[in-house]
């Protein structure tokens, strides 16, 4: 968690400095969007393959060459002739994207294996946590680093975040990963017994991949889920992209205030959700679930809208507070659910997700930031967020379809007396449940 939160304050920081650097080799607005487009394109390119590739490889060797490539494309920008920066600025774009998303799937799919099954909401919560207090760092001193050492300086720092990160990987006793456990998914994963879980290759890799996205596909709730957190991702470009245009039309002097304090106050209300959580999951033993994931993500869009409806200060910052908590809740129970299925749909499961959050912020910075020639910021987000809102409801709905569904069949199977031992394993995981074939 150190490691990871050291290299994301650089990613932050690498964030203001690379869109700042892009503009100032090309002097061209367009130049910064086909900047983030290329990023965003890699990394949905490398969420479709992150799975198959992840069932192959050790998680731990793809988690420390994804750092050492990022910190080789950062030194790649200091000693780069400046003939070359515009080609170099896109190759960096490329490498950054896909490297960081190959990072996150493996990292998030070998969690339980790090702390355990019972310890991933309490990991996921301290994951957040320090993410949460890294971007701000990075946000925060992106400016003075920029303005004070220079771009050379930023890039430097950023190398040495992930070079950080990459010792604190290696140094990782991970006893197990997903590569060990390709055979381990449940009753599917029985044909292949101890030979596949080791030797498969070629054609088998292909079979255990159709047949763990086949799986997936046969839990509608889980794809809903998915594909919410897609929406939610366009919701998040919308209100990335409209607050400097929101805080400008505020204050036109000092345009970046609302942005920082909004930002600042949203950190701090993850973070202090992320302390009630890992409370709540230390004393229950349990993990909030896809119920929690649904309605904290309708909490959140409705903040995030409010945000931008003009109210005094006191009731933005109550409102931001709520974003960011809500907003964290959102991220933990996502991962968390997620991590319960078997360690073969894992990896798939964190891949198909990045793909369709990168896909889902790719697509919204690019209709949200033509909307907002022509809309005002409020309707923008209302409707980017608003979206998110409706398929939550449905996903709400579905759970709690499910769970009623999951109830009555218990109770009718108590009062038949068949004798079974109950339902079968893996048909009752809140709505991410996973056909046993």
């Amino acid at each position: 968690m150190a490691g990871y939160a050291i290299s994301s304050y650089g990613t932050f920081l690498n964030l203001v400095a690379l869109n700042l650097y892009v503009y100032a080799v090309t002097n061209r607005a367009l130049a910064v969007g086909a900047f983030m487009t290329v990023r965003f394109a890699a990394g949905f390119l490398t969420g479709l393959v992150a799975g198959p590739l992840l069932a192959r490889c050790s998680a731990k060797g793809a988690m420390l060459w994804a750092n050492l490539v990022q910190a080789a494309a950062m030194l790649l920008l200091v000693v780069v002739p400046d003939a070359h920066h515009t080609a170099s600025l896109f190759t960096v774009s490329a490498v950054v994207g896909a490297a960081g998303t190959l990072f996150m799937v493996a990292f998030r799919s070998s969690i339980p294996h790090m702390v355990g099954e019972g310890r991933t909401t309490w990991a996921n919560s301290l994951m957040v946590s320090w993410r949460s207090m890294a971007m701000v760092a990075g946000f925060a001193s992106s400016g003075v680093v920029v303005s004070l050492l220079g771009y050379t300086a930023a890039f430097l720092a950023d190398m040495g975040t992930f070079l950080v990160c990459a010792l604190t990987v290696a140094l990782l006793p991970m006893a197990r990963d997903a590569a060990d456990d390709t055979g381990d998914t449940g009753e599917k994963g029985g044909a292949e017994g101890d030979g596949g879980a080791k030797g498969a290759e070629g054609a088998e890799g292909k079979i255990r991949s159709s047949a763990a996205l086949a799986a997936l596909g046969a839990a509608p709730a889980l794809l809903l889920m998915v594909a919410l957190r897609g929406v939610d991702a366009l919701g998040s470009s919308s209100h990335n992209a409209a607050l400097p245009v929101y805080s400008t039309r505020l204050d036109a002097d000092s345009p970046a205030v609302f942005v920082s304090v909004f930002w600042c106050v949203w950190a701090i209300g993850n973070v202090l959700a992320q302390q009630v959580l890992r409370r709540y999951a230390k004393r229950t033993e349990r993990a909030v679930g896809s119920l929690g994931f649904g309605l904290g993500t309708i909490v959140m869009s409705a903040t995030f809208i409010l945000a931008f409806a003009g109210f005094p200060w006191t009731a933005t910052i109550v409102i931001a507070l709520l974003a960011g908590a809500a907003d964290g809740l959102t991220e933990v129970s996502y991962t968390s659910h997620l991590q319960t299925l078997p360690s073969g749909l894992r990896t798939h499961a964190f891949g198909l997700s990045a793909t369709v959050e990168n896909l889902g912020f790719g697509v919204g910075m690019i209709v949200v930031a033509t909307a907002l020639d022509a809309f005002t910021p409020l309707s923008v987000v209302a409707v980017a967020h608003g979206a998110a809102i409706l398929v939550a409801l449905v996903f709400v709905a579905q759970v709690l379809w499910q769970r009623n569904a999951s109830r009555k069949a218990t109770a009718d199977s108590d009062e038949g007396g068949s004798g079974d031992a109950g339902p079968a394993r893996g048909s009752h995981r809140d709505g991410a449940e996973v056909s046993g074939g």
